[in-house]
C-alpha cells in the first residue's frame, strides 16, 4: 500500500505524523509524497484556531479532487472535537479519535508494527525520505493546565507521560537511524512525569537522556514558564542541549493573563528570564503572543508590547485570538474586532522582526555549530547549504560539498533577508571534483 501523510499544527503533530510513517514502512509499506500516488491518505489535524481546521478540511478536499478513488484517514485535534462535521466532507474519511492514534496504522493495515524495528527502514527507505536531520519525539501528551483560550484540553485530554525508557529507547533508534537532533515534543512537556508524581520528571529526563544515548542534539520544544526552576537551567551545561528556550507567554499585561488563567506575570517571567540567560550563553529565547484576547483594551496590548519589547526576544510567534467552541473565553464579553487584531499583530510582528535581526546581530563573528538540513542551490564555488545553530538559527554557507545531516563550526559573518551567511570552517570530508562550475561527488581535489 502507498501512504501520503500530511500533518496541520504543532511540533507535537510532526512527532506522530513521522512515527506513523515510521510504523507504515516498518510493515513494508511505502510513503509516497504526492497524493495522487496513493493508495491511502492520512491527515493529523489541528484546531488550536478556525484557520488550522479551515487548512484541514482544504487538504482534505484536494486530496480528494487529486485522488478520488483513494482512501482517507483524519486523526488529531479537529477529529477528536469534531467527527462528524468531517465525516461529511467529500470521500466520507475514516476518523480516529486522539485517543485512538496511537494505534491508528493497526487499525488501517489490520497488522501489528513495532515502530523501533529498524532494520526494515534502513533496508527499505532512501536516505532521506523521511528527513534524517532532526526527528521529533513525544515523550508527553494532554493537559492539566486549562486556560481559557484553549481547546487542547477538550482534544487531547488529561496529562499524561511516557516511560522514559521508551523515550530512551526511541531516541537511540533514531540515532542508529542517522538523526543528529532530537526535539522532545509534548502538549505541556514541562509537565512530563507529573503523572507519576515527579516534579522534576523533565529535568531527570533530560539528565538520563544525555548520560544515556549518544545524540549529537537535544532540543527542547514549547515550555511553559511556570514548570521551571533557575536550578533547570543548570542542565545546559552539557553542550548537547541546545540553546533556545520556546517559552509562551501570551501576552505581557498582568490583567490579561489573569484572565486568560495564565499561571505567570510580568514578575516571574522577568526573573525566569533572567535566570535562564545567566547560565545558559548565547541563549536564544522565543515566545508566543495573542492578540486580542477578550477585554484587551488597547491599554492592556500597549502594556503587552511594552513587556515584550523589555524582554528583547528571539523572535515571537502572534496569534490573532481565534474563539473556539467550548473555551471560557468565548463566551467572555467585550470580543475584540477583526481590524483591531489585524492591526496588533502587524505591531507585534514588526517588532518581532527587531528582535530576530537583534539577537543575530550579536551572534555576528561568533564561532557556531549549525546541523545542515539542504541543500537549496548552488554557486560557482560549491553548494549553497542551510541549516541551523543550536540556538535555531537559520544559517546559509557556500561549501564545495553538500554537507545535509552533517553538524560542522561555522564564523558567522553577515545577516540578511532572515537569514544569517557564515563560512563552513575546515572539517574532515572526502575531496571532490567539479563539472563545470557545479560541484560533484568523486576523486581528486578543487581546481
Amino acid at each position: 500500500m502507498k501512504v501520503h501523510l500530511r500533518m496541520v499544527g504543532c511540533r507535537l503533530n510532526q512527532s506522530e505524523i513521522d512515527a506513523m510513517a515510521r510504523q507504515f514502512i516498518a510493515s513494508g509499506h511505502e510513503v509516497v509524497s504526492a497524493p495522487e500516488d496513493a493508495d491511502h491518505f492520512v491527515l493529523n489535524t489541528c484546531a488550536v484556531t478556525n484557520e488550522a481546521t479551515k487548512t484541514s478540511r482544504k487538504l482534505l478536499r484536494d486530496f480528494q479532487r487529486a485522488n478520488p478513488n483513494a482512501a482517507a484517514t483524519v486523526t488529531g485535534c479537529y477529529a477528536q472535537i469534531a467527527p462528524e462535521e468531517i465525516r461529511r466532507l467529500p470521500g466520507a474519511p475514516r476518523v480516529i479519535g486522539n485517543q485512538g492514534k496511537s494505534r491508528l496504522v493497526t487499525l488501517i493495515t489490520g497488522e501489528s508494527v513495532d515502530e523501533f524495528s529498524v532494520e526494515p527502514i534502513e533496508r527499505q527507505t532512501p536516505a532521506g525520505l523521511l528527513g534524517k536531520t532532526r526527528a521529533f519525539v513525544k515523550v508527553q501528551d494532554g493537559c492539566d493546565n486549562a486556560c481559557t483560550f484553549c481547546v487542547t484540553t477538550i482534544a487531547r485530554g488529561a496529562g499524561r507521560s511516557r516511560p522514559t525508557a521508551d523515550v530512551v529507547r526511541e531516541v537511540r533508534y533514531l540515532h542508529r537511524s542517522g538523526y543528529q537532533e532530537a526535539v522532545l515534543t509534548g502538549v505541556h512537556l514541562g509537565s512530563y512525569g507529573h503523572d507519576f508524581d515527579d516534579c522534576d520528571g523533565l529535568r531527570r529526563l533530560v539528565e538520563t537522556l544525555l548520560a544515556e544515548t549518544a545524540m549529537p542534539r537535544i532540543r527542547l520544544s514549547s515550555l511553559e514558564p511556570w514548570d521551571l526552576s533557575p536550578a533547570f537551567f543548570d542542565l545546559w551545561q552539557d553542550p548537547r542541549l541546545c540553546r533556545h528556550l520556546h517559552l509562551p507567554l501570551q501576552s505581557g499585561c498582568d490583567a490579561t493573563l489573569k484572565r486568560m488563567r495564565r499561571h505567570t506575570n510580568q514578575k516571574q517571567f522577568r526573573k525566569l528570564i533572567a535566570a535562564a540567560r545567566d547560565r545558559i550563553p548565547d541563549l536564544r529565547v522565543t515566545t508566543d503572543v495573542i492578540v486580542g484576547f477578550p477585554g484587551e483594551s488597547d491599554r492592556e496590548f500597549a502594556e503587552s508590547k511594552r513587556f515584550v519589547s523589555e524582554m528583547d526576544f528571539g523572535g515571537l510567534h502572534v496569534f490573532r485570538y481565534s474563539s473556539r467552541p467550548g473555551t471560557p473565553a468565548s463566551r467572555m464579553r467585550n470580543q475584540v474586532g477583526n481590524r483591531v487584531k489585524k492591526a496588533r499583530a502587524s505591531r507585534l510582528l514588526a517588532l518581532s522582526e527587531e528582535q530576530e535581526h537583534r539577537f543575530a546581530r550579536r551572534l555576528l563573528g561568533t564561532r557556531q555549530s549549525v546541523l545542515w538540513e539542504q541543500v537549496i542551490g548552488a554557486a560557482p564555488d560549491g553548494f549553497v547549504n542551510t541549516g541551523y545553530t543550536d540556538n535555531y538559527m537559520r544559517v546559509r554557507a557556500v561549501h564545495p560539498r553538500d554537507l545535509s545531516n552533517l553538524i560542522t563550526a561555522v564564523k558567522l559573518k553577515s545577516y540578511t533577508d532572515g537569514q544569517i551567511h557564515g563560512k563552513v570552517e575546515e572539517i574532515d570530508m572526502p575531496p571532490v571534483t567539479f563539472v563545470g562550475s557545479v560541484p560533484a561527488i568523486g576523486a581528486g581535489a578543487p581546481s
